[in-house]
Parts: C-alpha cells; structure tokens; sequence
C-alpha cells in the first residue's frame, strides 16, 4: 500500500514550535490549498490541511517561513484519534511532513513598506556630490 502526500501552498498562519518530552522539535502550521473546483458564487475554493514536521526540519521551517509564505511539502496521512477535555472522542487527520520546500525567495511574501516620499528624499547623511558628464557621453 502507498501513502503518499505532495502538496503546494500557502500557510495560513506562522509555524509553531515546541519540544517533546525527550527534547525532540515538532513545528506544526496549516497549509492552504487550492482546490480544482469553483464554489457556487464561482470563486476559488481552498482546504486548509495540518501539518506537522519533526526534527532539524521543524527548526528551519520555523526559521525561515511566515503566514502567507508559498511551501512544498512531501509526506505522509497520518490519522490520530484522542478523547476531548469533555470526555468526547475525537480524530484528526493531518500531513506528517518528511520534507517541506520552500518555493519563495526569504521575504518575497512581505510588502514593501517604503513610501514614493522616502525614495524622493535624500538620506540626511548621504552626501549629494555633482558627477561630470560631457553631453555626449549621455545615451539620449
């Protein structure tokens, strides 16, 4: 039997990471996927799918990754079953990632904060020193 899961997206939120009890790092965040269909309105669709991910890998991803930021991921379905705090049984499945990609330059999913003012206006410090040129070095 095969289980085998290779997704593409977005996360929803910043990864979180904790330790187990022997010391061992597990990062979890929710991944979001488009989905092939269109809803009734026509829009795009997504399923938010968990993840988790063990190890030097859980340390990086939460290194280097952000909400919003686009991943790979290649792993695994796990479905684990537990009781609640009321005493209900409850399961989830989730993906147990061997490896996550990341598919965006560092910091390709912030926005620029820099305003046309601040590129219009010299650095206090910058020195603003003439540059001679004879006109017919100028390509226009």
């Amino acid at each position: 039997m095969v289980n085998r899961v290779v997704l593409v997206g977005r996360l929803t939120r910043d990864p979180e990471l904790r330790k187990t009890n022997s010391d061992k790092p597990v990062a979890s965040f929710t991944l979001a996927v488009d989905n092939r269909n269109k809803g009734a309105d026509g829009q795009k669709t997504a399923s938010f799918i968990p993840v988790t991910v063990w190890n030097d890998q859980a340390t990086n991803v939460c290194k280097y990754v952000r909400k919003g930021s686009l991943v790979g991921v290649d792993g695994r379905l796990l479905q684990r079953s537990f009781e609640k705090k009321d005493g209900t049984k409850a399961s989830v499945l989730e993906v147990v990632a061997d490896s996550v990609q990341f598919l965006e330059p560092k910091g390709a999913n912030k926005e620029a904060t820099v305003t046309k003012e601040e590129i219009a206006q010299p650095q206090p410090d910058a020195k603003m020193e003439g540059v001679d040129i004879v006109d017919d070095d100028l390509p226009f």
